[in-house]
């Protein structure tokens, strides 16, 4: 979704395309920081519909617009069924800014009152049945006022006049009368839109007919797909037109509709066309192209970034993040939609990480740099939870570093998880279920597809990556002896929400002209791994393909002693949590492991049997008030004492 800070939404309006066309967006950053909507909102306008009562089924919007005046004038005629006894009321979410003139019910009047809470209650003249369809018209009009969310925009581009929609999250009831929830998808609609003679309208849907009405003429668009309120929308301007197509495995092809300014024509060809790839690639990871039987489109707007329209993303510039970020979201946001705003990673993190597969997959050497980008965001402040914890905070809800960011890293570390075969066939179960499938899902749906495609037990996963905050840094200690080498690995958190991130985690070991990768499954901090290379090593790297979200890290290497004899080091020193002990005895002992403070009161005592050889131990030292200690070990041959700091 969308973004910048609407008191100069005058001002972005008035950007064309023109200046921004060719230049690239080069990070999800970037795109988040353009689409959010980061203003300060009355109460009501961040109120989600809290009409639960009767199910929509389709909707028949007729609307005049002139794109020199901030104005619509409409009569929208509803068809539902209620889904309760006793239904003798309806209500739709409308803007009080806005008039109603009156509302029909096969041709009869009826009475309604317009509340200030932006509900328009009507009265019906007797019960409707349950499960029984029915339809009323309302009739209103009015200069739309916005709520600070872009909503319903009035401006020019290159001095000519435009009104564009963006509705997401809160604003389709600034200029239509809807059910603003996430909830009820109505299955289908008609957009029958009146503008002066010179301009064109861009919609969802298929474009059925553009009729010249004397100095009007009259567009009408329709979807036979179920869709959301905040997803429909209309743009209406001295559009140029002009189509791509994407080539469908049954042999026909996706019609891409573009409608730019005139302006920017020239330029914009030469840019959709890389759509092409991108629709193909996302087919072969999920499922076709949800809305193959209608389009995909590009609608020049003046909101700096882009909206996932359904079937017509409007979008400030055709940069590739940009249109492979809203294309992602005709999966991912619009065929399933989130079913709440705390769970709108399912719409961001999703389209986030689909536009990184797509650097992958087209633009390799890109790759890297992506999920470095990534890494970089979140790790840029220590706490923060892929959960929206503050749904009335708009920024908050569309926080690029972790809606987008460490959402989309939250798929990326599945993806190591599972391995890609079951990866992605989780997501096509999750399209294609008929529950999900053009309705809403939360993160327990997709959690359920993804335990059930693969197997593994996803509730610790999802309670330390998505519910809890923060993320991990790793501190790697080895050494080598002969073929075989030790590994003892320590963790600590950014956020105190989680104690522990389990992973498998990757470790590249390097030396003689020759590498390899061995992963190990890491249960818990101070965690001691044995492994067999055959090359002497001079260099360890930790997660090298950056498969997990950490940041912080390091890898110290231990000095082995190849000769018999009693050796004893210590690390990390200063450390937060862990200190880890490597030992080297000539021959096993049992040794006594104390730490005394300052004041030499002893506050830690353990006896542990140590074989001969190289070995491990650790001392958690986490609970101790920061300062300095001292640690002291002693055996039949050992007496060593050394002063540790607790950070």
């Amino acid at each position: 979704m969308k973004i910048r800070i609407l008191i100069f939404v005058t001002l972005i309006a008035s950007f064309s395309l023109r200046a921004q066309i060719n230049s690239k967006v080069d990070n999800t950053d970037e795109i988040a920081g353009m689409e959010k909507k980061g203003v300060v909102l009355n109460s009501k306008s961040l109120r989600t519909s809290i009409i639960n009562n009767y199910d929509l089924k389709y909707n028949h919007c007729e609307w005049q617009i002139d794109p020199a005046v901030n104005y619509i004038k409409g009569a929208v005629t509803f068809y539902f069924e209620p889904t309760v006894n006793g239904f003798n009321q309806i209500q739709f979410d409308l803007s009080d800014t806005l008039t109603v003139d009156s509302v029909k019910y096969h041709s009869v009047s009826l009475s309604f009152s317009h509340l200030p809470n932006d509900l328009l209650q009507i009265t019906l003249n007797g019960i409707i049945p349950i499960n029984t369809l029915d339809s009323l018209t309302i009739y209103y009009q009015g200069a739309p006022a916005g709520s600070g969310l872009g909503s319903f925009v009035q401006s020019t581009h290159s001095g000519t006049p435009i009104v564009w929609t963006l509705s997401e999250p809160f604003g389709a009831k600034d200029w239509w009368p809807c059910k603003n929830d996430l909830i009820d998808k109505s299955d289908s609609m008609d957009v029958i839109v009146t503008v002066p003679q010179g301009n064109r309208v861009a919609s969802n849907g298929i474009l059925v007919s553009e009729t010249p009405s004397g100095s009007n003429v009259i567009f009408h668009w329709k979807t036979r797909y179920a869709i959301a309120s905040y997803l429909v929308a209309i743009g209406v301007t001295n559009y140029v037109q002009y189509s791509n197509y994407v080539p469908l495995p049954a042999g026909d092809s996706l019609l891409v509709l573009n409608y730019v300014y005139p302006e920017d024509l020239v330029p914009a060809q030469s840019q959709t066309p890389d759509i092409i790839n991108v629709i193909k690639l996302y087919d072969s990871l999920t499922i076709q192209y949800p809305f193959a039987r209608e389009k995909y489109g590009h609608c020049e707007f003046g909101w700096g970034g882009g909206m996932e329209h359904q079937t017509m993303a409007f979008v400030d510039n055709l940069s590739h993040p940009l249109i492979a970020h809203e294309c992602a979201h005709q999966w991912f946001g619009d065929r399933i939609t989130c079913g709440s705003w705390q769970d709108i990673w399912l719409n961001e993190g999703f389209a986030t990480y689909f536009e990184g597969l797509t650097e992958e997959r087209l633009f390799p050497s890109t790759w890297m740099s992506w999920k470095q980008n990534k890494i970089a965001s979140v790790a840029a402040s220590p706490n923060g939870s892929v959960l929206c914890d503050d749904t009335t905070n708009v920024s908050r809800i569309f926080n690029g570093r972790l809606s987008y960011n460490k959402g989309s890293y939250l798929l990326h570390m599945l993806r190591w998880k599972l391995g890609d075969s079951l990866f992605f066939l989780s997501f096509k179960n999750y399209l294609n279920d008929p529950l999900l499938a053009w309705h809403y899902a939360k993160t327990p749906d997709l959690k359920a597809h993804l335990e059930n495609t693969s197997g593994q037990n996803l509730t610790s996963f999802f309670n330390e990556w998505y519910y809890n905050q923060g993320w991990p840094s790793y501190q790697l200690f080895w050494s080598q002896s002969g073929n075989a080498v030790t590994l003892t690995v320590n963790q600590t958190q950014s956020d105190p929400s989680v104690s522990f991130y389990e992973m498998p985690i990757p470790v590249q070991f390097i030396g003689a002209g020759r590498d390899t990768i061995i992963v190990f499954n890491h249960t818990f901090s101070g965690q001691t791994f044995s492994a067999t290379v055959n090359f002497p090593i001079d260099t360890v790297k930790f997660d090298p393909e950056l498969h997990i979200l950490s940041a912080n890290n390091v890898v110290t290497g231990i000095p082995t002693l190849t000769a018999p004899n009693n050796h004893i080091a210590i690390f990390p020193n200063p450390t937060k949590k862990i200190i880890t002990i490597n030992i080297q005895l000539k021959s096993s002992d049992e040794l006594l492991f104390e730490v005394f403070d300052i004041s030499g009161k002893k506050i830690i005592s353990k006896v542990e049997n140590v074989i001969s050889g190289n070995s491990t131990d650790t001392i958690d030292i986490e609970q101790l008030a920061a300062g300095e200690y001292l640690l002291n070990i002693k055996g039949k041959a050992i007496n060593f004492s050394r002063k540790i700091i607790k950070e």
